[in-house]
């Protein structure tokens, strides 16, 4: 079948509240020929009938791939299996994105020859409409992965406001057990050791919504092992397929998703010691990522010369080795209650 511009692939579950937004956002870019992908995964609601009303009515766009419930990982590739798009991007099902979202993002690609394009986007509140944050929109310029590793941390762990070239997610690394949380980040980093250059536009794309049933806040302890076991398997890939300057950023990252954001996820679960959580990820991290505490990428040139991200997981570290990690977190998460965030 012919090529499309560009294929957005959107996962669906218990979101029939939502959905219909998302899709008339969708149907309203202004790139042609682009391809709507969307996999109804077993969701319990509405979803199905929603997304066969929005095919029957638009079947030279939406594709609709309706299959028992596997997670969010195992939709995710059995859309990209099909994809015919030339790069192909994700949009979650309860967000909305601006008309110039997939124009942007395959401008930004295809006049940089960049084989990951990321825009920024709006953090919205779900019950007001009212914009939180906006960011990622900082002037940057693009990079190629071989010369600067490091920057690969100034991008954010969500795919949903980036464009990938289709050749490389389509030969990603699967998992035989996905991790039940953070597939997200898993994601890019398994696209890194085939990605050459990434380029930026800093224009808000996407209105990222902000609820407080989302996954970001019912993360427990049970379901760390699937990460600490999926970040192994990643670094087995690194092994055979990357660099020397590139294994030192996947230590850098081991950092900063598990010692950083997994904390930071686990200290909400109130059945989990959070000191013994840290002490078994420090020894986790010495074993497994062990340069993570070194200076090759988290350093205080990089935190100088980059800032940005690279500044803030260099102090993290040093609040990290100070053993004060378990109070820190308390205080971040007190002035988020407050309505204060240090965002990426």
């Amino acid at each position: 079948m012919a090529q499309k511009t560009a294929s957005i692939i959107i996962p669906c579950y218990n979101v029939e509240k939502y959905l219909p937004r998302c899709l008339d956002s969708l149907l309203a870019q202004t790139l042609e020929n682009l391809e709507i992908i969307c996999i109804n995964d077993g969701s319990p609601d509405r979803c199905i009938d929603i997304l066969r009303d929005y095919e029957a009515k638009n079947p030279d766009t939406i594709v609709v791939i309706d299959k028992e419930n596997e997670g969010v990982w195992r939709g995710r590739l059995d859309a990209i299996a099909i994809a015919r798009g030339e790069y192909i991007g994700f949009v979650d099902s309860d967000d909305y994105v601006e008309p110039n979202f997939a124009e942007m993002l395959y401008t930004t690609a295809k006049e940089n020859d960049a084989d990951i394009s990321v825009g920024g986007f709006h953090r919205v509140d779900v019950g007001t409409g009212k914009i939180l944050s906006t960011e990622m929109t900082e002037e940057r310029p693009p990079f190629y992965v071989e010369q600067e590793p490091q920057r690969l941390l100034e991008l954010n762990g969500a795919p949903w406001n980036k464009f990938f070239k289709a050749e490389i997610l389509k030969n990603i690394h699967d998992f035989e057990v996905p991790p039940r949380i953070f597939d997200d980040m898993m994601l890019h980093l398994l696209t890194y050791p085939m990605v050459k250059k990434v380029a930026f536009t800093p224009h808000a794309l996407v209105n990222y919504i902000i609820r407080n049933d989302s996954i970001m806040t019912t993360i427990d302890k049970s379901k760390i092992e699937s990460t600490y076991n999926a970040m192994l398997e990643v670094k087995q890939v690194y092994l055979k397929e990357a660099s020397g300057k590139l294994l030192y950023f996947l230590d850098a990252a081991a950092f900063l998703h598990l010692g950083l954001s997994l904390m930071f996820r686990i200290s909400y679960d109130k059945t989990a010691d959070l000191k013994d959580e840290l002490r078994y990820n420090r020894v986790y991290l010495d074993k497994n990522f062990p340069t993570w505490n070194t200076d090759q990428i988290i350093s205080a040139r990089n935190a100088r010369k980059y800032k940005g991200a690279l500044r803030k997981t260099y102090y993290g570290r040093i609040i990290y080795n100070s053993g004060l990690m378990a109070t820190a977190l308390q205080a971040y998460r007190a002035m988020i209650s407050a309505g204060h965030d240090i965002k990426w």
